[in-house]
């Protein structure tokens, strides 16, 4: 069974920095797709970033976070990570890490993000 567990969100203050983690377990994803989302309150869940199995360099970063946030992988742990760097009030989200492979597409269940003005 696939699991996938987020950590390191928390509450700060707008400028701060973060880095998320993205533990998965029940398979080797070393040839998954790896990717973050992000939902906030009555809004749609928006893509971040995807790190493709074959590793950083071969990256995308969405327009709205280019720039601030950075996605990595270290498949020897079987992790994926984010690092958002100057945050803002909108930035503020439940973060989420998809794994995508050939056997379906599964989520973590997220962490909260809070930034404060």
């Amino acid at each position: 069974q696939v699991e996938l567990v987020e950590s390191g969100g928390g509450l700060v203050q707008a400028g701060d920095s973060l880095k998320l983690s993205c533990t998965a377990s029940g398979r080797d994803f070393s040839r998954d797709d790896m990717g973050w989302f992000r939902q906030a309150p009555g809004k749609a869940r928006e893509f971040l970033a995807r790190a493709r199995w074959n590793g950083s360099s071969s990256t995308v970063v969405a327009d709205s976070v280019r720039g601030r946030f950075t996605i990595s992988r270290d498949n020897a742990k079987n992790a994926v990570y984010l690092q958002m760097n100057s945050l803002k009030p909108e930035d503020a989200a439940v973060y989420y890490c998809r794994l995508n492979s050939v056997n379906g597409i599964y989520w973590g269940q997220g962490t909260q993000v809070t930034v404060s003005s």
